[in-house]
């Protein structure tokens, strides 16, 4: 039997980190925090259903990001999940995405799962970015989360 066919619509990630999930989720949901490791504007979050903060990065006209990154606290359940969403500020992109954390305690530290999903696989310019944001969570993001961690000691 072949394996199913990647699913276009999602990217999906894990890490595992050698920290219990108490740390991890304080470098997920702490404003001073998450302005280690994520976009500048992330010092804005609050771990509150509703709230809305921006997030401003370097904009890829291929894939038709503004730069500015709309995000809404959509759900969370302490220490196990966070659910974000995220859309493009210019109103001509689509992008309007769900990115969600789940964090699994694994041994002597934690899984930490993302799905990020609401991509247009008919949409070419979201199939750039797909590509873009795949290879940025686990490039860049993810390692940087890293990184903050252990600054946390």
């Amino acid at each position: 039997m072949s394996p199913a066919p990647d699913d276009l619509t999602t990217v999906r990630v894990d890490q595992f980190f050698p920290h219990p999930p108490a740390k991890v989720w304080r470098a997920l949901t702490e404003p001073g925090l998450l302005a280690e490791w994520q976009m500048p504007g992330a010092e804005d979050f609050r771990l509150q259903v509703g709230h809305r903060y921006r997030m401003t990065s370097v904009p890829r006209p291929n894939s038709r990001f503004s730069g500015v990154v709309e995000v809404e606290v959509l759900a969370y359940d302490t220490e196990r999940m966070l659910s974000l969403r995220w859309a493009d500020a210019d109103p001509a992109n689509p992008a309007d995405w769900t990115v969600t954390w789940t964090l699994e305690h694994e041994g002597r530290g934690t899984r930490l799962f993302l799905v990020h999903e609401g991509f247009d696989p008919d949409d070419p310019a979201q199939m750039m970015a797909r590509t873009i944001m795949g290879g940025g969570w686990r490039e860049h993001v993810l390692p940087a989360l890293g990184q903050a961690l252990e600054r946390l000691g």
